[in-house]
């Protein structure tokens, strides 16, 4: 029985999905108007329904408290409860691979060395095939990352 309510679920979602998807497409929640004139430049004029500027600004306030922080991925090269040790080892990444930044997160009672601030597991794959030589128990965990400036 939990067989066949199993893909009504996943039908449900997909559907309450489609429906949200439908609903924020709807025409009249936002409408452009041009007035052009021969020989005017033109003007564009943009009514905007007042609760999307009620979730842009909900959206700038969640992202204020984030302090720049996202979701993304860290090579994980140490974990013991030894502090001494994982200094150690936070130096010596430090001095191997000094464009990439290391931090020691202290979780009671462990001490963790992680490295690297990545977008995508991918990224942190990549990183972890190039560091596994001199750290061969590292592996990619899931945390909190500094978001990186956007260089143009």
């Amino acid at each position: 029985m939990t067989n066949k309510i199993l893909p009504l679920r996943k039908k449900m979602k997909l559907s309450q999905s489609i429906l949200i998807s439908l609903i924020m497409l709807m025409p009249g929640i936002g409408q452009l108007h041009s007035q052009t004139a021969p020989g005017d430049s033109g003007k564009v004029e943009y009514i905007q329904d007042s609760k999307i500027s009620e979730l842009m600004d909900k959206s700038l306030a969640i992202n204020e408290k984030k302090d720049g922080k996202v979701k993304g991925y860290r090579v994980q090269i140490h974990f013991g409860s030894d502090r001494d040790k994982a200094n150690e080892i936070k130096l010596r990444f430090m001095q191997k691979y000094n464009n990439t930044a290391a931090y020691e997160p202290y979780e009671q009672p462990n001490f963790k060395v992680r490295v690297g601030d990545f977008r995508t597991r991918i990224e942190a794959y990549k990183f972890l095939k190039e560091i596994t030589v001199d750290f061969p128990s590292s592996f990619i965990v899931q945390d909190e990352i500094e978001l990186k400036e956007i260089v143009k």
